[in-house]
């Protein structure tokens, strides 16, 4: 399973990011999560709200990587005015 983690150090505007979500869902193949982040075991959290999204496996990210669909989440994402980071990790 391969996943894409975004971290926000701020929580979006809630109306930007519900056109962003649709985007985000729009990706083929994939599964999207969202939500903010409560909460750290040492207190105050780094980042402020997250997303994921998954695919069951490598040439499924390949395929969505590629889309115009992919692209344009990346694009939007620059509107939402927070900066974020973004990493992919292979799941077992």
């Amino acid at each position: 399973m391969i996943r894409a983690f975004v971290l926000y150090d701020g929580e979006p505007d809630s109306q930007l990011y519900d056109e962003h979500v649709e985007l985000c869902r729009a990706v083929p193949g994939v599964t999207f999560r969202h939500g903010r982040v409560f909460g750290s075991p040492t207190g105050e959290p780094e980042h402020r709200y997250y997303a994921e999204f998954e695919w069951p496996d490598l040439d499924g990210f390949k395929a969505a990587a590629r889309s115009p669909e992919f692209a344009e989440t990346g694009k939007h994402a620059q509107v939402l005015g927070v900066p974020f980071s973004v990493e992919f990790a292979d799941v077992d």
